[in-house]
């Protein structure tokens, strides 16, 4: 995807930004490269890695085609390809992949791990040497195939002549199985198929749930550009209409929007009088009016009568199309986090490794032979296995995720507890997300005919005041009328025939009453009013985050009389009338602040800061783009289980910090007891296990923190 970006250094031509897909992104020495080789290339001005994605967005000179891109990054070590002008990308099919050689090592780990029980037992001579063979049988050929991912990714490094985490991961599984198969050869006591296995399985499962998370960053996307309508009727300038794709429409073009439709561009309305539901773009539920020269934009939905539309924008200039963008923009500023495992993995594995070939050559100089020394390497390298500290974050994520989806929040990916815990402030969308989003109607006053009638005719009809004046109807145990000839007029309202009467639901003249509607019967009318409720628990819900340091205040794009009254009614500060572009504004200057916000919000239009914020909850109601962009999806009507995440993240938190203490204190216990040879290898695969086990029952407190 090409893009406008900047200008360049001598201001002649303008820098365009075009993004590639880089699943070969490890760790943070592979952005550290990318980011700090790239622009050392002549017409490449900057280079942006985001991990997550397993992206890139270059900043070059036009003149600098994709091909010469790929190849650049190519040099640097990293198969790379083009994103289409789709902001979905292209799917690589590392997560079916990944998910493959999961399986595999899973399978192969529990069968090693069978027949080692055995061993451990006391199983030898000939039974502890077939077992090490079946064991050698069933692993080798796993470790071959879920293996590839490290193994090749290292080449790939090694041969470009660098490093990355996936180096230190293969020297440890290569050597470990080697080192097992020669003892299975020479009919030794000890072969560490299932520490190798078993590496590879805990290391596959966080891959898969990264793949996980990026496609459904894909879906998100997708779903929000599947709002657009997929064609339009194009009139001639003989007056005759046309159907044409939505990727074929041009600016200058005029369409005909009819009701029900939705529109495929941006543009202003030439002819015509109807209203509009642009609840997507800015999160307004009442719907807006429009006429001569107001400006539509694709995605909305023509609700009233027909209109005619000189189109100003289309394709990827659209505005929907520009919150795709930004959507998949500010994911960037996630770009440098790295999972704490990660982190401590980059020192932790080479310094194993050298300890324990420091190991084999201090007891070979001290005069051990050589079938002692690599006993006494092998042990420090099982009993420093990081299982333990390889669980430190997942086994914790997983507990706390669960206990929050019992309590009507689902966790989409488990590094969000880590920012979740680190929010120090929570900007909160009105429409959807303090209120319950719906319009609900004030019936108290109307008599049980006039209930029935009102009833009758929002049956017939998919405006958003109708359906939620029907809505309150229903919950009252209303029965309809019987209304016949029932006819939407468009810009008018719904007319029909009651027992000879005329009947009609109808826009109030008075125009001020934008959530509202007129009940005609005969020469009789009644003015219903509706009013978008808070969440029975918003106010509890603010205190509580509160009470956990977090200043709260509303971010909305709702009309500046509807927010500043919530604001009032809970005591916070509000800004309103907020576009896409301007809450992320506020997002980024937030951050710049050093502030780590919380972004609540369910509209398309929140879609942007929900991606951009440090983290990003959304109601279950919310649109699909919008729960997809954001880290967790709150069910039901209460509001409470946003604080509950923030308290539930920060425990769980403080459990990850534990983990890792006992991991650490384990290792500085451990090791230099292997590194004196007082441990077995045995002893040191027992240890080793004992440790993991210890992690997740301390993970397994989790459990009542959310209650």
């Amino acid at each position: 995807m090409n893009a406008p970006a900047a200008l360049a250094a001598d201001g002649a031509a303008p820098f365009v930004t075009t993004r590639f897909t880089v699943p070969g992104m490890k760790c943070a020495g592979c952005i550290g490269t990318i980011e700090r080789e790239l622009p050392k290339l002549q017409g490449i001005a900057a280079a942006r890695a985001n991990f997550s994605a397993k992206r890139v967005a270059i900043s070059h000179d036009p003149a600098l085609g994709e091909d010469a891109l790929t190849a650049a990054l190519l040099g640097l070590g990293f198969e790379a390809q083009p994103v289409a002008d789709n902001p979905m990308g292209v799917e690589d099919g590392e997560r079916k992949r990944l998910t493959r050689a999961l399986g595999v090592a899973g399978f192969g780990m529990m069968n090693v791990m069978l027949l080692s029980v055995s061993v451990w037992s006391g199983a030898d001579g000939a039974t502890r040497e077939l077992f090490h063979w079946l064991s050698a049988l069933i692993a080798l050929p796993v470790i071959a195939y879920s293996g590839r991912p490290f193994f090749a990714s290292a080449w790939m490094a090694l041969s470009h002549r660098r490093t990355n985490m996936d180096v230190p991961i293969s020297i440890g599984v290569i050597l470990a199985t080697l080192l097992s198969l020669y003892e299975t050869i020479t009919g030794g006591a000890h072969a560490f198929f299932d520490s190798a296995v078993m590496l590879l399985f805990f290391l596959l499962a966080g891959r898969v749930l990264d793949a996980v998370m990026r496609d459904r960053t894909r879906t998100g996307i997708g779903a929000l550009l599947g709002r657009m309508g997929k064609s339009a009727s194009v009139i001639a300038p003989d007056g005759t209409t046309r159907r044409v794709a939505a990727a074929d429409l041009e600016p200058g073009m005029v369409v005909l929007v009819a009701a029900g439709e939705a529109l495929a561009a941006d543009g202003d309305v030439i002819e015509g009088v109807s209203a509009i539901d642009n609840a997507m773009l800015t999160g307004e539920s009442a719907p807006e009016p429009v006429g001569l020269d107001s400006p539509v934009h694709a995605g909305a939905v023509n609700l009233s009568a027909p209109i005619r539309v000189h189109l100003t924008r289309v394709a990827e200039d659209t505005a929907i199309a520009e919150i795709a963008r930004l959507m998949d923009e500010a994911g960037q500023s996630r770009s440098t986090y790295v999972r704490i495992a990660d982190r401590a993995s980059q020192l932790y594995a080479p310094v194993v490794h050298s300890l324990a070939a420091l190991a084999f050559v201090g007891w070979m100089i001290a005069g051990a032979g050589v079938h002692q020394s690599l006993t006494i390497a092998i042990a420090v390298l099982i009993i420093t296995c990081p299982c333990a500290m390889g669980l430190a974050v997942p086994a914790a994520q997983v507990v706390a995720s669960g206990a929050l989806l019992r309590r009507g929040l689902l966790v989409k990916d488990g590094s969000a507890l880590e920012r979740l815990a680190e929010c120090d402030i929570a900007l909160l969308d009105k429409t959807g997300t303090l209120t319950l989003g719906e319009p609900r109607a004030d019936i108290d006053d109307l008599a049980p005919d006039a209930r029935a009638i009102a009833l009758g005719l929002a049956q017939a009809s998919r405006h958003p005041l109708s359906r939620g004046l029907a809505a309150s109807l229903l919950r009252e145990g209303v029965r309809p009328a019987v209304v016949s000839d029932i006819a939407e007029v468009g810009g008018q309202g719904l007319i029909g025939q009651w027992q000879g009467l005329t009947v009609a639901l109808q826009r109030p003249r008075d125009a001020a009453q934008s959530l509202a509607v007129a009940l005609r019967i005969a020469d009789t009318a009644h003015t219903i009013t509706f009013a978008d409720p808070l969440r029975s628990d918003a106010a509890a819900t603010i205190a509580a985050l509160q009470a956990e340091g977090i200043d709260a205040s509303i971010l909305s794009g709702d009309r500046a009389g509807p927010v500043d009254a919530v604001a009032r009614t809970l005591g916070i500060l509000a800004q309103a009338e907020a576009s896409p572009q301007t809450k992320l504004a506020v997002l980024e200057s937030l951050k710049a602040q050093g502030r780590r916000p919380l972004m609540v919000g369910d509209g398309l239009n929140d879609g942007p800061a929900l991606a951009a914020a440090h983290a990003s909850i959304a109601p279950g109601t919310a649109s699909d783009a919008s729960q997809q962009a954001a880290d967790a999806v709150f069910i039901g009507d209460g509001l409470m289980p946003v604080a509950l995440a923030v308290r539930v993240a920060r425990a769980t938190m403080r459990i990850v910090r534990q983990n890792f203490g006992f991991s650490i204190v384990y290792n500085l216990l451990a090791v230099p007891l292997a590194l004196l040879g007082v441990v077995t290898p045995l002893v040191a695969a027992i240890a080793m296990s004992v440790s993991s086990l210890v992690v997740v029952a301390n993970s397994l407190r989790l459990a009542r923190s959310a209650q």
